[in-house]
């Protein structure tokens, strides 16, 4: 008897702790999923200056005006090239995916090359680009970091041109001068941090012909050539670019 009353208690006192053993454990916590990842899209406004470095091509065609009539005989085409460096300075501004902007660029060049007269055997005609700079405007599409542009304006270009004894070397004349013209181009540029970006482009600069009166060394005039010209470049370009920074979107 005294043990059945015993387990009695026993079973009471144990029905009675249950439930305050249930309410007294923590209610599990409420958690919300994580929000979306943030995906980073390149900005491409703001004001940029860079350098660029490449390899450029320039020919032209020389034609001797004869002095009575006027009419042109052909000496010949000579291609000249050579490397060049320089800089640029521009701004741009971003809509959706469309990219807009303007750029001046000016560079050093050593673009040189000669050949033998075809009217005159005995002159070399020798001629160097020694720097050129560029007035553009910019359209361009962007896919966030990557930005492919096509440009153009206006272009003015530097030029040496002498004639030489080919026999003994020695310069019969020179003539300094400067060409205005316009340019097309293209390029692709990739943004590899929040300001910097890197990229490749091609440039061509379309000179009009122009009659060039050599004199010597003493100030003799020798004659008059039409000379016309034009110049390619292929161009890899650094930039850093300020104004514009990387933003957020969800």
């Amino acid at each position: 008897m005294k043990k059945f009353i015993i387990g009695a208690v026993g079973a009471i006192a144990l029905g009675l702790s249950a439930p305050a053993s249930a309410a007294d454990m923590a209610a599990r916590p409420i958690t919300k999923a994580p929000p979306p990842a943030i995906a980073a899209v390149y900005d491409w406004s703001g004001f940029y200056i860079g350098l660029n470095g490449g390899w450029a091509r320039s020919e032209r065609c020389w034609d001797f005006v004869n002095p009575l009539t006027g009419l042109l005989v052909a000496e010949g085409c000579n291609d000249a090239d050579g490397g060049t460096v320089g800089g640029q300075l521009g701004y741009r501004w971003q809509s959706a995916n469309w990219v807009f902007g303007f750029e001046g660029q000016g560079n050093w060049a050593d673009i040189s090359g000669d050949r033998i007269s075809l009217l005159f055997p005995a002159d070399r005609l020798h001629a160097r680009v020694d720097a050129f700079g560029l007035i553009t405007g910019q359209i361009g599409y962007a896919w966030n970091n990557v930005l492919l542009y096509v440009k153009g304006g206006a272009a003015v270009v530097g030029n040496r041109l002498e004639i030489s004894d080919v026999a003994t070397g020695l310069v019969l004349a020179t003539r300094d001068e400067t060409r205005w013209g316009a340019t097309v181009g293209a390029g692709i540029e990739v943004g590899f941090s929040p300001n910097w970006s890197v990229g490749f482009e091609y440039n061509h600069i379309f000179l009009d012909d122009r009659d060039v009166n050599f004199t010597t060394p003493a100030g003799v005039f020798i004659g008059t050539n039409r000379v016309s010209q034009d110049v390619d470049m292929a161009l890899i370009r650094v930039n850093y670019r300020w104004g514009g920074p990387v933003i957020a979107k969800y």
